[in-house]
């Protein structure tokens, strides 16, 4: 076995992630390793797939079982209101409150690579999932105090698609094809601020950019977002962030002030 693995989390709370989980077990050969809490599969040794009996948005002691995780990735419904098809992917984060687990203006460690290559990997199969909109969304819930990287992936955003095995594979495949291809670095790596919950100007970024992006405030997380907040989009990630992108008419009335704010950074800026 190896010394560093891959933390793959489920929760029986949640049926999306179990309509996944269920895919790795009964299609790649998870099974209950030997004398431990974890299901593994002799096809992908640097993966431990952990099913909670708790929400996923709660779960802040996974360090303590999984001491030599490289990233915790995480296996989830998405509920929107609208309830379109949607296949997601986000590091979790507060910027103000903690309604949604996680604590009060806490973000977590992103892992920017793994989250451009499972979202370049996804739409790259998009032919196999019609009619599900595939984007990223702004940080948001938690669990935010993990030590090691926490990516989200969802799919929503009913019951209809929290069911379909078919989706369920497509994204159980993407995420074991890009750990199995083995992971590395991206070359810029970013902030990003303004925009909606789900900002396409950045999607676009990851799609068809060199960047990758750590954390991401939405416009309506900016005013929550002073000095300290900053400082924490900037350090919590895993590859180095060197630069600060603005959705320029994503922001509203915080433009000045943001813009103050970023400026004193020193990093270089861009406007999309």
């Amino acid at each position: 076995m190896e010394s560093h693995y891959y933390t793959i989390v489920a929760s029986n709370q949640d049926v999306a992630s179990m309509t996944m989980a269920n895919y790795l077990i009964n299609n790649r050969a998870f099974s209950q390793a030997k004398n431990s809490n974890f299901l593994q599969s002799k096809h992908y040794q640097s993966i431990k797939l952990h099913i909670s009996n708790k929400s996923l948005l709660y779960l802040e002691d996974l360090d303590e079982n999984y001491p030599d995780s490289i990233a915790f990735i995480f296996l989830s419904q998405h509920k929107s209101q609208k309830g379109i098809p949607t296949l997601t992917c986000h590091c979790t984060g507060n910027y103000g409150g903690n309604q949604y687990g996680g604590n009060p203006r806490e973000l977590a460690i992103a892992y920017p690579y793994l989250q451009k290559q499972y979202l370049r990997t996804i739409v790259n199969l998009r032919a196999l999932i019609p009619g599900y909109d595939i984007v990223i969304e702004s940080s948001h819930h938690g669990p935010t105090s993990l030590k090691k990287p926490v990516l989200f992936i969802e799919i929503g955003s009913t019951e209809n698609q929290w069911t379909d095995r078919n989706s369920s594979s497509v994204v159980c495949e993407s995420l074991l094809k890009v750990i199995d291809n083995g992971l590395g670095y991206c070359k810029k790596v970013a902030i990003g601020l303004g925009g909606t919950h789900y900002p396409m100007k950045f999607n676009k970024l990851l799609l068809e950019s060199e960047y990758g992006l750590a954390a991401v405030g939405a416009k309506h997380n900016l005013e929550s977002i002073d000095k300290d907040m900053l400082d924490q989009m900037i350090i919590k990630s895993i590859e180095k962030v060197t630069h600060i992108i603005v959705d320029w008419k994503g922001l509203g009335k915080e433009k000045n002030r943001i813009m103050e704010l970023i400026e004193s950074t020193g990093l270089d800026i861009l406007r999309v």
